[in-house]
């Protein structure tokens, strides 16, 4: 099992949050602290260092773990119930910089949703033709943060107090991706 999910951090924390929802945990998160990949994208994303036989990068130790999340849940009768949310802050720019990478890009960003009754094998929305900029059916950071609290059955229009007693919106201006909630 554990080498399903493959040796690096990443697909290993991906098997203990399978565990740890298996046992009841409500919530878990996962990071990856690498993807800033600023400069040699063909290092970090494919290889992982110089002069790899095999690619160990972000992207194939990514895929290994992810896949490994997904199958296991399903095989174990728990993806329905389980939510499995993949994101960052942010996109990445169209075009290489200097450093043979790519900069924050915050006009388009990719997110993957699976399990917790979302209707599977759904693709929303399109880049245009350099992934420059929103082509088709945009999505705001807001609707899907929206969206995601409406599939953990959180009110999006709940207002939370800080401390001082100020309200505040969990959410503001979001509308629900309607695909995703079924």
């Amino acid at each position: 099992m554990r080498s399903r999910y493959g040796p690096r951090t990443f697909g290993q924390s991906c098997l203990l949050a399978r565990r740890l929802v298996e046992r009841g945990v409500d919530l878990v998160t996962v990071t990856s602290t690498g993807w800033d990949t600023h400069g040699q994208l063909s290092l970090q994303l494919r290889d992982g260092f110089a002069g790899a036989k095999t690619g160990v990068g972000l992207v194939p130790t990514f895929d290994q773990g992810f896949s490994a999340l997904v199958e296991d849940l399903e095989m174990r009768g728990m993806l329905d119930e389980t939510l499995v949310v993949v994101m960052g802050e942010f996109g990445r720019t169209p075009k290489i910089n200097t450093q043979s990478g790519r900069d924050h890009w915050p006009r388009v960003f990719t997110a993957v949703i699976a399990g917790g009754s979302v209707p599977g094998g759904q693709v929303i929305g399109a880049s245009d033709r350099v992934g420059e900029s929103p082509k088709e059916t945009p999505v705001t950071p807001s609707d899907l943060a929206l969206t995601i609290y409406r599939l953990l059955g959180i009110d999006p229009n709940r207002l939370l107090t800080t401390p001082d007693g100020r309200p505040v919106a969990i959410n503001q201006d979001g509308t629900a991706i309607k695909a995703l909630i079924s």
